[in-house]
């Protein structure tokens, strides 16, 4: 009994392929590439020399001072603890100088947000006289050093009675950020479409009813990546705060940290205590970054763009 053979499906496909006029696909590797390798290890080698200093910083507050003076570094704390924290917050300085330092730095992104934002939009959208000669004053006070103000500032903090002042620290540190924040905002706000706010005028909104609703909720980005650039100018900030702030009880926490390494400076220095307070003023920092670290990366891009 012969038995009939049916063709594979195999030869099927192939015809079908050659029916429909196209070529099987053929995965191919891609073409190695030495200068891939190159920038992805020069990517590397930049991500450890700024990663590693943060983590051997964390790394040192969890050791002890015998530890950390030995010519054998120890990479990982194996043996750590927390003492280091518990002697570094014992006399209660700290949460003294975590308040005046956020509540001069939380005073001094407002302002410099709500004066910048407001400067930026009159340079960006209306015309008026003296606009060029202001833009150019901008540009003027960006290229001052700050070191040839402090006598000036001093002086006139001084004359009405704010030294030793949370509000007169903040003053200054809004007059110092503001004008670069102007120039960050004012990119923002002309890669907006004026089209937009007039497209809302003529479906019945006011000027400023339009943008309010149109315009101010597409500057999200670059109001949150202004708003951390100034409060990493204000919370990091140390030679003004020196001088604007000479009592002892009014420190911010670089200065907090400052004396704090003065306070080592007459006995052996416990390089553990250092570093766990240098971990405590940087992770406020971190935290921040950490929760706006989306809108900024988009902030930053969009600004650049459009600017």
């Amino acid at each position: 009994m012969t038995t009939a053979t049916t063709p594979a499906q195999l030869p099927a496909r192939s015809a079908d392929t050659r029916a429909s006029g196209r070529s099987p696909k053929v995965r191919t590797r891609p073409p190695f590439r030495l200068s891939r390798v190159i920038y992805s290890a020069i990517a590397i080698a930049v991500a450890i020399g700024w990663v590693f200093p943060v983590y051997w910083m964390i790394n040192s507050s969890l050791l002890p001072n015998r530890t950390l003076q030995s010519f054998i570094p120890t990479f990982f704390p194996v043996n750590g603890s927390l003492n280091n924290y518990a002697n570094t917050l014992e006399d209660g300085t700290f949460f003294s100088a975590l308040g005046i330092s956020l509540s001069v730095t939380l005073i001094a992104v407002f302002f410099c947000l709500l004066f910048a934002f407001l400067a930026a939009v009159a340079i960006s959208r209306f015309r008026f006289k003296g606009r060029k000669s202001f833009v150019l004053a901008v540009l003027i006070v960006q290229m001052l050093p700050a070191e040839g103000l402090f006598i000036a500032q001093y002086k006139m903090v001084a004359s009405v009675g704010l030294l030793n002042s949370i509000i007169g620290l903040s003053v200054i540190y809004t007059a110092a950020v503001v004008p670069f924040t102007i120039w960050m905002l004012r990119g923002f706000v002309a890669g907006i479409p004026a089209d937009l706010e007039e497209a809302a005028m003529v479906d019945g909104l006011s000027r400023t009813q339009a943008f309010m609703r149109i315009t101010f909720p597409l500057l999200a980005p670059g109001l949150v990546a202004s708003g951390v650039f100034a409060f990493l100018q204000a919370w990091n900030e140390f030679t003004v705060a020196l001088v604007l702030l000479p009592a002892e009880a009014m420190q911010t926490l670089p200065l907090w940290l400052r004396g704090f390494i003065q306070a080592s400076a007459t006995r052996e220095t416990d390089w553990g205590q250092v570093m766990a307070a240098s971990t405590l003023v940087a992770v406020p920092v971190i935290v921040f970054f950490l929760i706006v670290q989306g809108r900024m990366t988009s902030g930053l891009v969009s600004g650049a763009v459009k600017g």
